[in-house]
């Protein structure tokens, strides 16, 4: 068997690029989403609940990417035709989303936003696997942190920019003001172009010759199919779920601790179905592969967890804490309440600027303290940029906070990956990558669901206390590295 080919910086280049349009529609949502809700008429504490729309889309449509991407051979290729349909669809929703007319229209166009983003997202984590020897994949997911960290720069200074400008920046009620509208008709046309060229720029090995590579299996060997679930076991989950359900419905809890009820009871009706239907289907597949996974993937879904729930905490509260804290007011159709939202747009454009330069930074990072390490530190230094919202007052001192939250956010979207790389054979590398996703998308809903209550009932409804919490989670998560398994020749490689 022959060794993968080593790819030169340019073909690495071309093949992330298309990463820079897939964070400038994410960028955009992230910064923009709350503040349309909360134009549109929406109450602080329904925003949570709108914004399940986001991991919620990513839940049901990166493991069926996955899934059939690795089954996909095309004139373009395995992985491009997803990019190509995910870009024109994210593209045309990013056109609607600031003209919404409705609250409710405003939610669905986020569900099709976020599912189309997620079309043409999943492949592009696959697509590093299918295309990078072991010893450059480190490297390629820096490579696409870097472009992550450039594409949310600008987008997320698009308003304050436009502003400056002189765009109008505030609206009537219920309008959403011209500086946001005319950022996501460019951030349409840069998400598109840039998905666009490494469509025509990359190609792609075909089936038989990926499984002819001495790396097609993974380090750890083959990984191996665990037996079904237990009908005992579907039925626990699914008995769990009902019961918080009827325990939340019977204390009067915030509804939308309905929303970790619900997970449980699919959960359970997702391996019960799975039993029940012929064997070889997508969906027995899809739980016999998650079923399977291997130890180290099985370590890092905990890192996972706490570190996207810090971040989706983050995303939702941002605007409220600064306006309200920073700025002096929760009014959004007030002048302050807008600088204040503008001023995250900085914020958000800033710590994505620092990633970009700690995705320079991150290899040498590695070669000198090894992947676990290196993520270790750079999870602390986000939950010290977290924690530091509770005593700055100055908003200009915040953008030493984004220094932090910069080097957290690179780590993330590649360090975990290169941990996992080695552990997954290459003709399953799109279904992992999309079940990898649920790690993600988790614990957003559990962040969605709780956050509301305990901000509610613990910390007097005050936002600045969910960044607060997603400080804490991050100290967690970067307690839980050292847990995972990682091959000293992994290491050495990275």
């Amino acid at each position: 068997m022959e060794s993968r080919p080593r790819l030169s910086f340019w073909q690495i280049w071309n093949m992330c690029f298309g990463f820079l349009g897939i964070q400038f529609g994410f960028a955009l949502q992230n910064a923009n989403v709350s503040r349309i809700f909360q134009t549109l008429g929406a109450d602080m504490d329904l925003v949570p609940g709108l914004w399940i729309a986001a991991p919620l889309t990513g839940l049901l449509v990166q493991p069926v990417v996955g899934y059939f991407s690795d089954r996909t051979w095309t004139r373009l290729g395995r992985r491009r035709p997803y990019f190509l349909a995910g870009a024109i669809l994210a593209t045309l929703a990013l056109f609607v989303m600031p003209n919404s007319p409705a609250l409710w229209i405003a939610a669905g166009t986020l569900w099709i936003l976020d599912a189309s983003i997620n079309v043409s997202m999943e492949p592009f984590r696959a697509f590093v696997g299918d295309q990078l020897p072991p010893s450059q994949r480190a490297g390629g997911y820096a490579m696409q942190s870097f472009f992550i960290g450039v594409g949310a720069i600008v987008a997320s200074l698009l308003p304050w920019l436009l502003a400056k400008a002189g765009v109008a920046n505030t609206a009537g009620p219920g309008e959403v003001p011209d500086t946001v509208r005319y950022a996501f008709y460019v951030g349409g046309v840069v998400l598109f172009a840039a998905i666009g060229w490494t469509v025509l720029r990359t190609r792609e090995y075909p089936p038989e010759v990926l499984a002819s590579f001495e790396d097609a299996q993974p380090a750890d060997g083959p990984v191996h199919a665990r037996a079904e679930a237990a009908p005992a076991a579907a039925a626990g989950w699914l008995l769990a779920g009902l019961a918080l359900a009827a325990l939340i419905a019977a204390r009067g809890w915030d509804r939308m601790l309905y929303v970790l009820a619900g997970m449980l009871v699919a959960y359970g009706a997702l391996l019960l179905l799975a039993r029940v239907l012929p064997p070889g289907g997508m969906l027995p597949t899809l739980v016999s592969d998650m079923r399977a996974m291997p130890r180290t993937m099985r370590r890092l879904a905990v890192v996972q967890f706490f570190s996207w729930f810090a971040l989706f905490a983050m995303w939702i509260y941002t605007t409220a804490a600064v306006a309200g804290v920073h700025f002096g007011s929760d009014d959004p159709t007030s002048v302050a309440y807008n600088e204040g939202a503008n001023w995250v747009g900085v914020l958000f454009a800033a710590y994505n600027g620092f990633a970009a330069l700690a995705a320079i930074a991150i290899p040498w990072m590695v070669r000198a303290l090894g992947l676990r390490f290196s993520h270790l530190a750079n999870l602390w230094l986000g939950a010290a940029g977290l924690l530091s919202f509770l005593l700055i007052r100055d908003p200009q001192w915040l953008l030493l906070s984004m220094v932090g939250v910069g080097f957290a956010w690179a780590s993330i979207l590649s360090l975990p990956y290169a941990m996992l790389s080695d552990s997954l054979p290459a003709m399953k590398m799109g279904v992992y990558m999309g079940i990898f996703n649920f790690f993600i998308v988790i614990p957003q809903l559990v962040a969605a669901s709780l956050l509301g209550f305990l901000l509610k009932h613990l910390f007097g409804g005050q936002p600045l206390w969910a960044l607060a919490l997603g400080g804490a989670s991050l100290l967690l998560a970067g307690l839980c590295v050292l847990a995972v398994p990682t091959l000293a020749a992994k290491e050495a490689r990275a």
